[in-house]
């Protein structure tokens, strides 16, 4: 455990923030994937209004 190098409160709290912001990222990015995708199959097979 001596060789252990853990990360410093600051490290961590910057770690955190930047995975809430990538999984926010991610999940913008899905979302409109989804739609285009929807959008894409309501064209195609004319369903939808």
């Amino acid at each position: 455990m001596t060789k252990v190098t853990w990360p410093t409160r600051k490290e961590t709290t910057v770690s955190t923030i930047m995975v809430f912001i990538m999984v926010f990222l991610a999940s913008v990015f899905f979302l409109a994937v989804d739609g285009i995708f929807a959008w894409g199959v309501r064209m195609i097979f004319g369903l939808g209004s």
